[in-house]
């Protein structure tokens, strides 16, 4: 093995290391943070510490920590894949690497059409740190799609692209909007301007966290099944939670794979409908040949 393979190898390493090691990071903290508890606990996020703030103070939360090394396994699995791209040579993560870019480059064209075709790595984030932030409650820890500030956030984001590309067609047209069909409609179009990022928001928290929740109720109800049932047989027997074998792993399998990945690809859907929907391309194409024509004219 020359150097140059020896060196290769040794990134790859360390890329898989900046992949793995934010997750097990996070379950140690868990671990060492997390207070004991009996029975059935459900809890929000776990505040690690504060920061003070003139206005508010600024709760530094379990759902912020996992986020962020979410986005740090993100990023090393990003490099695995990325590295050591060759013409010639194609070796297998170099086509899933391509065959990721190929499906959300089609996804969003499809969606938004050409002019938007540059969203593609926008919607890309999206989907991998939606459902990767999902799939964290596999391991135990807590998913920060459950906390309705991390996901709120990502809705406020929306709502402003949703704004910058309505004001495209002009201030003027972008007041009318509200107007239309009639006057006497311009408060229900307002509600409705801001209930857009609200119901995203909600929808996408609401489903991962009833997710979360439900599995939580059923495995403590199997295991108050187990104790009923078994509870007579002698010794360690009677403490063996039978119903717990499983059940819960596949309610897991439904709860935390299907549905993050699916609310995962709903988010994506509705960033990508509401953005290029409040685009009036008409509008904008005008506006665009009026300045063509002034600066002709100048």
């Amino acid at each position: 093995m020359n150097r140059k393979n020896r060196y290769f190898i040794v990134i790859d390493v360390l890329l898989i290391l900046l992949t793995v090691l934010p997750i097990l990071g996070a379950i140690v903290l868990k671990v060492l943070t997390t207070p004991q508890t009996e029975g059935i606990s459900i809890t929000g996020a776990l505040i690690y510490f504060t920061i003070p703030m003139p206005i508010q103070d600024l709760p530094i939360t379990a759902a912020q920590i996992n986020s962020w090394l979410v986005i740090l396994s993100i990023l090393g699995l990003c490099l695995y894949l990325t590295h050591g791209l060759d013409v010639k040579r194609c070796t297998k993560r170099q086509h899933i690497a391509e065959w990721i870019v190929e499906t959300c480059r089609h996804l969003v064209e499809d969606s938004m059409g050409p002019f938007f075709s540059g969203y593609a790595p926008f919607i890309a984030s999206i989907l991998a740190l939606s459902a990767f932030s999902s799939l964290l409650s596999l391991f135990g820890l807590y998913p920060p799609t459950s906390d309705i500030n991390v996901v709120g956030g990502w809705a406020l984001l929306t709502f402003i692209l949703i704004t910058y590309y309505k004001l495209k067609g002009g201030f003027g047209n972008y007041l009318k909007g509200f107007t239309e069909p009639i006057f006497i409609m311009a408060p229900l179009n307002v509600l409705g301007e801001i209930a857009t990022p609200v119901s995203m928001a909600f929808r996408h928290y609401g489903n991962v966290l009833s997710g979360s929740v439900i599995a939580v109720l059923v495995a403590a109800a199997l295991q108050g099944l187990s104790s009923l049932l078994l509870g007579w047989l002698p010794g360690f027997l009677g403490e063996i939670p039978l119903f717990q074998i499983g059940i819960p792993a596949v309610l897991s399998a439904y709860f935390d794979v299907f549905s993050g990945c699916m609310q995962a690809y709903i988010f994506a859907m509705l960033t990508m409908l509401n953005v290029s929907g409040a685009f009036p391309e008409e509008l904008y194409q005008k506006r665009m040949q009026k300045k063509q024509m002034k600066k002709a004219k100048a």
